[in-house]
C-alpha cells in the first residue's frame, strides 16, 4: 500500500455508501439485470442474468455525494496527478474537465469496482482491497499496455496454433484463447470461434487506447490477407479496446466487408504470411497510382454481391494498366500480355473485352438479364484474381511499377515474334479492334 491515508479515507466513504445503497435497496429500489449470452464448453450458447450494479450506483451519485466521508475522499484524490488514467482505463469516455469532477467519477468508479456484478451492498473487506489495490496500480504505475482487439471474419488459424504473431505487437489469435476477450467479439452466428486481430502497445497509463493506430494496423492485415490467397476477408466493424487490466469498451472501427468463404491459414504457411505482411507493409507507397488501385482493389472485396465490384477492379486495372482512359481500349490486350501464357492471351482479352461490355449494366443498375445469373459472378471473380496478382507482384518487385511499359514491351517482343513466323505485320490496333468484336 503506496498512500495508507487514501486507503482509510476511500475505506471510510466506501463503508457510508454501503449502508446507503443497503437501505436503498431495503426500500424496494431494483437493481436492473440484462441477459448476456456466454459459450461454455459445448457450442450452444448459455443465457445468463447479468445484474447492472454499475447502472444501480451511477443513477445515485448525487445521493452518496452528501455522505460526510465523500468529499474528504474527493480531496484526497484532488491531491493526485493521475486520476484520469484510472478513468481512461476503466472506460470512461467523458472524462472531466475540471478537478473536482474528474475526483467525484474516479470515486463513482471506484465503488462500481468494488460492488461489480453484485446483487447485495454490504461491505465486504476482499472486495474493498481489490478494488483499491487496482485503484493504486493505476494512480502510481506509469506505463501499462494498452489492447486493442477486432474481429477478422473469413480466416481460421491452424488446428494447432493459437496465436500468430505479425510483429511489432500484432498479432491474430484465436478468440477463444485469448483470456477475458470480450463475448461479442470472439462469437459470431457461426459455431467457430473469430480470429481476432490483436495490438498491443506499451503506453503512459493516462494515454488512450491506441484506436487510430489499431484502425490503421488492422487494415494493412486485411490488405495482406487479401493479396496472400483469395478469400472473402472482412474486418468486424467494431473492436474493442482496454488500458492495462481495465474493462474493455467497444469502439467503431470502421465495415469492411461480408466474408463469403473461410481460407485456412495453416501452420505450414504461418511463417509465408508473416514474412509477406511485413514485406506489404513496408513496401506499400503512400501515394499514386499502384496505392490508389490498390484501395479500389479493397473498395471490390468489400461489395456484398461480386458483380458490384465489377467497376472497382477495372477502374483499378485502368489506373495500372490504361492511363490514356477506356477511350484507347488498351487494358484488355495489356492485362491478357501480363497474366496469360501466349497461347491463352487471346481468350483472356475476349474475358476482359466481355467484362467491360458489362460495366454499362452494373453503373445503371440492370440485373443483365440476357446472361446466364452465375456467369457475371463468375467472370468478375476471375478479373479481380488477375488484379489481386498484378498488385501482389507489383508490391512484392516481381513486377516493375511501370505496369503499362512493361505491358507494352511484352507486346513488342510478342508482336515482333509474329512478325518474323507469320508474314507481315498486321495494322496497328487490328488485333485488338478484332478483340473488342
Amino acid at each position: 500500500m503506496r498512500n495508507t491515508a487514501l486507503h482509510r479515507l476511500l475505506e471510510a466513504f466506501t463503508v457510508d455508501a454501503s449502508g446507503r445503497l443497503v437501505a436503498e435497496a431495503a426500500q424496494g429500489a431494483e437493481i436492473p439485470f440484462e441477459v448476456t449470452e456466454e459459450r461454455g464448453a459445448g457450442r450452444n450458447p448459455l443465457y445468463c442474468y447479468r445484474p447492472l450494479t454499475s447502472r444501480f450506483i451511477q443513477s445515485r451519485r448525487a445521493s452518496l455525494a452528501t455522505l460526510p466521508t465523500h468529499d474528504p475522499a474527493a480531496r484526497a484524490l484532488g491531491g493526485l496527478a493521475s486520476v484520469e488514467a484510472y478513468l481512461v482505463e476503466h472506460g470512461d469516455t467523458k472524462v472531466p474537465a475540471d478537478r473536482r469532477g474528474r475526483c467525484e467519477a474516479v470515486l463513482g468508479v471506484f465503488l462500481e469496482c468494488v460492488f461489480s456484478e453484485r446483487t447485495e451492498f454490504g461491505f465486504e473487506p476482499a472486495h474493498f482491497e481489490a478494488a483499491y489495490a487496482d485503484l493504486e496500480r493505476s494512480l502510481y504505475e506509469g506505463q501499462c499496455t494498452s489492447t486493442v482487439v477486432a474481429p477478422i471474419l473469413g480466416v481460421v488459424l491452424d488446428p494447432d496454433t493459437t496465436e500468430l504473431a505479425l510483429g511489432d505487437g500484432l498479432s491474430l489469435i484465436r478468440g477463444d484463447a485469448l483470456a477475458d476477450a470480450p463475448s461479442e467479439a470472439v462469437w459470431g452466428d457461426g459455431e467457430e470461434a473469430n480470429v481476432l486481430a490483436l495490438l498491443a502497445v506499451d503506453q503512459e497509463r493516462s494515454d488512450r487506447p491506441p484506436v487510430a493506430l489499431a484502425r490503421a494496423r488492422f487494415r494493412r492485415v486485411l490488405s495482406a490477407l487479401r493479396l496472400f490467397e483469395r478469400g472473402g476477408y472482412a474486418l468486424g466493424p467494431v473492436a474493442w479496446a482496454r488500458t492495462g487490466a481495465g474493462s474493455w469498451r467497444w469502439v467503431p472501427i470502421g465495415a469492411s466487408g461480408r466474408p463469403r468463404l473461410l481460407t485456412l491459414v495453416p501452420a505450414a504457411q504461418e511463417e509465408e504470411l508473416r514474412a509477406f505482411y511485413r514485406l506489404v507493409s513496408r513496401r506499400t507507397p503512400t501515394a499514386g497510382e499502384l496505392t490508389w488501385a490498390l484501395s479500389r482493389f479493397e473498395m471490390g472485396c468489400e461489395r456484398l454481391a461480386p458483380f458490384e465490384a465489377l467497376t472497382d477492379y477495372l477502374l483499378a486495372l485502368r489506373a495500372l494498366l490504361e492511363p490514356e482512359g477506356p477511350a484507347s481500349g488498351r487494358l484488355a490486350q495489356r492485362l491478357a500480355v501480363i497474366c496469360a501464357r501466349p497461347e491463352d492471351r487471346a481468350g483472356l482479352a475476349e474475358q476482359i473485352a466481355h467484362a467491360i461490355s458489362l460495366e454499362r449494366a452494373v453503373m445503371t443498375g440492370l440485373a443483365a438479364e440476357d446472361h446466364d445469373p452465375t456467369r457475371p459472378d463468375a467472370l468478375v471473380d476471375e478479373l479481380a484474381e488477375h488484379l489481386r496478382a498484378i498488385l501482389r507482384d507489383a508490391l512484392c518487385g516481381h513486377l516493375d511499377a511501370d505496369l503499362r511499359s512493361v505491358a507494352d514491351e511484352l507486346l513488342a517482343e510478342a508482336a515482333s515474334v509474329t512478325v518474323g513466323s507469320a508474314g507481315p505485320p498486321a495494322r496497328p490496333g487490328s488485333a485488338r479492334s478484332a478483340l473488342a468484336r
